[in-house]
């Protein structure tokens, strides 16, 4: 698989983390990374661990390793930076809260796109509540999910890009190995234990129609995150992949105004 680099755009005092999300690739929000570098943040995508190599390199990686990788950025960006936003999509907004839950004051504000805390849209293959039973059997190192259309796309012409480069393995993987799906749903559980302890204020958008994760996931976390200023948003035109379908546009304009109002009055560096 061609390497993924991370995507690190230098501006302004203020910074924003964005997070993608598992079997993906800082690709998925390039376009955001780009609007939110023009209206003058510093942004970062890092690749998370596993990501970006092979396969085989995925199916080994644990969600500690996505973990350490976000973690690690955040204290990056920390040292040079009067505050730091975070923003993520799909598993992304999973690894999003648990950092705003451990780090508390050092997260000024978090976007959460397409939560998935679980894998329950109408696109999701029936037999997924097997993932956790084939884990513990010795075919855990060989079952896998291919994706399937629609691909968390809504809009058809970027579906057959989206497509062509899940098949030359450019954008993503095109195969979610058993043991990633599984360390999906141990990250989701270990999330939803500290979700109370989220304090930033919080931005949450989600598709009516999410084909891998039902609009349950963003009510979930609307209803125990322990932000006392949350905005939910829902989208009526888009899939999962909300960063880069038909409303990408009204996404990141979204986005922009969010971060901009976390941005501290007090530019002190701390």
């Amino acid at each position: 698989m061609t390497n993924q680099q991370d995507i690190s755009l230098p501006g302004g005092e203020n910074a924003v983390l964005l997070i993608h999300g598992l079997t993906g690739s800082p690709y998925e929000l390039k376009h955001v990374a780009l609007r939110l570098n023009k209206a003058g943040f510093t942004v970062k995508v890092p690749c998370l661990a596993g990501h970006g190599t092979t396969y085989e390199d995925l199916a080994r990686t644990r969600w500690q390793d996505w973990h350490g990788t976000v973690t690690a950025s955040l204290a990056e960006l920390r040292q040079t930076h009067a505050s730091v936003s975070v923003g993520g999509l799909c598993m992304g907004a999973v690894l999003a809260l648990l950092l705003a839950a451990d780090a508390k004051n050092q997260v000024s504000g978090i976007a959460l796109m397409s939560t998935t805390l679980a894998y329950d849209g109408w696109a999701t293959p029936w037999y997924r509540f097997l993932i956790s039973i084939v884990y513990y059997t010795p075919f855990r190192d060989f079952a896998y999910y291919s994706e399937q259309e629609p691909f968390g796309i809504k809009n058809e012409r970027l579906r057959r890009q989206v497509e062509k480069g899940l098949k030359e393995n450019t954008i993503g993987y095109s195969r979610f190995p058993c043991t990633a799906m599984y360390e999906l749903l141990r990250l989701s559980a270990a999330t939803k234990k500290v979700m109370p302890r989220v304090t930033a204020p919080a931005l949450i958008l989600h598709a009516q129609e999410d084909d891998l994760a039902s609009v349950k996931n963003a009510e979930y976390v609307e209803q125990h995150i322990g932000s006392a200023k949350k905005t939910k948003i829902l989208l009526d035109d888009s899939y999962h992949m909300i960063t880069m379908d038909n409303q990408r546009a009204q996404v990141t304009e979204k986005l922009i105004q969010f971060f901009t109002e976390m941005v501290p009055k007090n530019r002190t560096f701390v």
